[in-house]
């Protein structure tokens, strides 16, 4: 089966054409067939990225003024001559949609009817920042492929299993009844995955171990994945909570946000833009939200750069020592996304100082596994795994497109 994978922005789309079969995800040999992205949709200037697997990526520059145009482009370049990887749009089997947002309504994914578009409505107001962009990457692709199912997954589904400890904050119990205002968690395809690859590097069933799994890239999560299911993580009612990001601010004391606001004389939104976007590792080095140049500058000698670094690792290292303590120890520790998979310093930073509670790492399998690789970077015989584990989140979503159609999710 051939499922298109759709992830919108605002003015964005990334995909991937995957192919699964059930045979194909027990063995792990489904893949991307072709990958891209259209940005700056909207402009008489969008760029059109694709990669069709095993060839060069090529790049294209044209007008695509919306959501529908730039979904008909994707299809249309599948299917080019000489170019595409299908013979025709109708080769493609489902669409599989990025949802972020499924609130208390979505602990698993669904294929899309009119009831559940509602519902993903009635979501957006928990992420107005995403639901609707995702909702019209449907509308759109529903239009270009209106034969075919389409599927729903959503970032906070795989942290319904929270116990109401972990997702409940210090707030008046009513504002939970009345405003669901609670911890949802996000980056839940991401964490999923990971743990799912765990059971081949571990040899033990998901449903046997113990995982604090790290998402890190300009967003970052951390998750605790007690026998298969997510138990706590560090996003909460927003992407915003957690840990230090690229430009968010992660965990705050509340009070700090409305003494800035009367001190600099904030608006609503300008406080939210200050917390989002110039905040985090961004805020403190005053140089970059991209770790790459982080670590280029700290090695230059800039101090603020080396704070940044260090305050970055800091945080996660408290979440993974609490995430260790919340289930009562760990089997492994598993680093992901962008910095999780590349900046092998930072994981270094981090695990130092845990020792105690069997997590360490080998140097020299460490400084090995970057550039996407996937492995084991603890000594051998440390009683806590620690790994690598490049994440895919577009396989995630074409699996579960597929078991839905199947009937087995």
């Amino acid at each position: 089966m051939k499922v298109l994978v759709l992830n919108c922005g605002s003015s964005s789309v990334k995909y991937q054409l995957v192919e699964t079969t059930l045979d194909m995800i027990k063995s792990n040999s489904d893949h991307a067939i072709a990958r891209g992205s259209v940005e700056r949709i909207g402009t008489a200037s969008a760029i059109h990225t694709y990669r069709p697997e095993g060839k060069e990526k090529t790049s294209d520059v044209k007008e695509i003024l919306e959501h529908r145009v730039a979904i008909a482009d994707i299809a249309r370049t599948l299917t080019q001559p000489g170019k595409g990887v299908l013979r025709e749009a109708s080769e493609i089997d489902a669409v599989g949609h990025r949802m972020v947002h499924g609130g208390e309504k979505f602990a698993r994914s669904v294929l899309i009817d009119d009831a559940v578009i509602q519902e993903i409505e009635d979501c957006s107001e928990l992420a107005p920042l995403h639901n609707p962009h995702n909702l019209r990457g449907y509308y759109a692709a529903k239009q270009i492929l209106p034969s075919v199912p389409h599927a729903a997954v959503f970032d906070t589904a795989y942290h319904q299993t929270m116990p109401p400890l972990a997702y409940l904050y210090g707030l008046p119990y009513v504002l939970y009844t009345r405003h669901a205002i609670r911890r949802y968690g996000f980056h839940g395809t991401s964490h999923r995955f990971v743990g799912w690859r765990s059971q081949t590097l571990l040899g033990r069933p998901r449903e046997e171990t113990r995982l604090i799994t790290c998402h890190l890239g300009n967003g970052a999560s951390v998750c605790a994945i007690d026998h298969g299911k997510s138990v706590d993580t560090s996003m909460g009612f927003t992407p915003l909570e957690g840990l230090l990001m690229g430009s968010r601010c992660g965990d705050l004391d509340p009070a700090v946000i409305f003494y800035i606001m009367h001190k600099e004389e904030l608006t609503e939104q300008q406080a939210s833009t200050m917390l989002n976007k110039h905040s985090g590792i961004y805020g403190i080095s005053g140089i970059s939200n991209d770790m790459r140049e982080i670590l280029a500058e700290e090695a230059k000698g800039n101090e603020r750069a080396r704070l940044a670094a260090d305050m970055f690792c800091y945080r996660l290292k408290k979440y993974v020592a609490a995430y260790a303590a919340v289930m009562g120890g760990a089997d492994a520790v598993i680093f992901t996304g962008g910095i999780g998979e590349n900046a092998a310093p930072i994981r270094e930073r981090t695990v130092r100082g845990l020792e105690f509670a069997g997590i360490r790492i080998d140097p020299e399998r460490n400084a090995a596994t970057v550039g996407g690789k996937e492995g084991e970077i603890s000594p051998d015989g440390a009683p806590v795994k620690v790994l690598v584990i490049p994440t895919n989140e577009e396989l995630i979503i074409a699996r579960d497109a597929l078991r839905l159609i199947e009937g087995v999710l």
